[in-house]
């Protein structure tokens, strides 16, 4: 399965859990939701990973926490905010650079249409 095949399940997953309970819960609730939703559609997903990274000579054990990886091809960040801002983009184009994975959703949950929330961001990944 490539990246575009499981960002194409991931949307239409994330579409479904915005219709059925729209915006306006905490992160952690459509984290757990997505988390078992892409379980159910055969995915494996990873929650709160920790990422480690090295700097120089220091080795980071954790980095930062992915909220999900799928299929350890995909990095979700997932935000329920009323307005992503251009930093959230950037955050996950880092979270690609650190981990040499190729694609990253950013979804807000909390936007009035969820179409309005998804963001791909690519590194080295051809459309």
């Amino acid at each position: 399965m490539t990246e575009n095949d499981i960002a194409k399940i991931v949307v239409d997953a994330s579409y479904n859990i915005h219709i059925r309970l729209g915006p306006g819960l905490l992160e952690s609730v459509y984290a757990r939701i997505l988390e078992y939703e892409l379980t159910k559609r055969g995915l494996r997903v990873r929650r709160e990973v920790p990422i480690p990274f090295r700097y120089d000579d220091i080795e980071f054990d954790e980095g930062f926490r992915a909220d999900l990886i799928v299929e350890d091809k995909v990095i979700i960040e997932l935000k329920s905010v009323e307005n992503t801002a251009p930093v959230h983009k950037k955050q996950v184009l880092t979270y690609l650079k650190l981990t040499e994975v190729k694609l990253g959703l950013l979804i807000n949950f909390g936007a009035p249409l969820i179409k309005d929330g998804i963001f791909r961001l690519a590194n080295g990944l051809a459309e």
